[in-house]
């Protein structure tokens, strides 16, 4: 009687669970199932079609639907097995056609879309190696490890992020190199316009200042940093600071004083700003003595004017 009591019991504490249980399946709602069938059925269509396109995108929407094993897990399967196959060989296709990157349907795109991160690395490496001076195609490959995911956890299903190997990232420093010692070669031929007349000066400390500070871009990805560029900007603004023209070269000076950023070319900011508003309390006392100056003649001529004609008043008996 006990026994027959206890399994009464259970069977109907699991008739209480398996509402729940169901009702926490989040791949058992309406929406999710005609999601699942629709998903499926695209598959089942593209797969006799030959459209290689049109099957990778059906077999990647299978695929990456967690819900598709709930309704059919040869499908599920099976998208998981071609997909990558698929995507290799349109990846291959398009890199043999030079569609390297960007876009989803670059040889990059269909290598990304697959995982296959090392594959993706080698033909954006390639592509960067023919536009190597593209700051926002370096920055994009410097930043690819971002929102990939390694393979899951058999366990527990996690992906931890994926990292890119060292190599990879070795390269992108040898181009980061190569770019910063080529700004920074010519950024030498404009400064020696720094000592010319004060033209001259001027479009030489905008050129020289442009490519000092896209070197300094450059350098941020190698282990010293930027301070080469820095220290050299420190440089420039001394040599305008030794010119004979101080009152018109020291904005210039200024400028990469500014950018240099180093303690010495703080204390320079700060001098050159008492000097400027030295200089601008001069200009304004001399423009007030000019003014007075003026005031004063004008006063004076007035003067010399009114006599003037007081006496030729007097002369004609006025």
């Amino acid at each position: 009687m006990n026994l027959l009591r206890v399994f009464g019991c259970t069977l109907f504490l699991l008739v209480l669970m398996a509402p729940s249980a169901r009702a926490d399946d989040p791949c058992l709602g309406d929406d999710e199932k005609k999601m699942a069938l629709l998903q499926v059925a695209a598959m089942k269509k593209a797969e006799p079609g030959g459209n290689s396109a049109e099957l990778f995108n059906a077999y990647r929407a299978v695929a990456g639907n967690e819900c598709i094993g709930s309704y059919d897990k040869e499908a599920a399967a099976k998208a998981k097995v071609n997909l990558p196959k698929v995507g290799r060989d349109l990846a291959k296709a398009a890199e043999a056609k030079g569609s390297l990157y960007p876009g989803p349907t670059s040889a990059f795109g269909y290598f990304e879309a697959i995982g296959e991160y090392p594959e993706a690395n080698r033909v954006l490496l390639k592509t960067l190696q023919a536009k190597s001076e593209d700051l926002g195609l370096f920055d994009a490959a410097w930043n690819v490890d971002s929102g990939r995911r390694g393979p899951a956890d058999p366990k527990t299903g996690e992906r931890a992020p994926y990292s890119s190997p060292p190599a990879f990232r070795q390269e992108l420093t040898k181009i980061a190199s190569a770019n910063a010692d080529r700004l920074m070669k010519a950024e030498e031929k404009d400064a020696l316009g720094l000592t010319g007349n004060i033209a001259e000066m001027g479009s030489a400390a905008m050129k020289s200042l442009e490519k000092l500070r896209a070197a300094a871009f450059w350098m941020k990805f190698q282990p010293g940093g930027d301070k080469p560029a820095r220290d050299r900007a420190e440089q420039r603004g001394d040599t305008i600071m030794k010119r004979p023209d101080p009152t018109f070269s020291q904005g210039s000076a200024l400028s990469y004083y500014e950018f240099a950023g180093t303690p010495k070319a703080k204390d320079k900011v700060v001098q050159i700003g008492k000097k400027s508003q030295e200089s601008q309390r001069a200009m304004e006392k001399a423009g007030e003595k000019v003014k007075e100056s003026f005031t004063q003649k004008s006063e004076a001529d007035q003067k010399k004017f009114e006599k003037k004609k007081s006496d030729l008043e007097k002369e004609l008996g006025f």
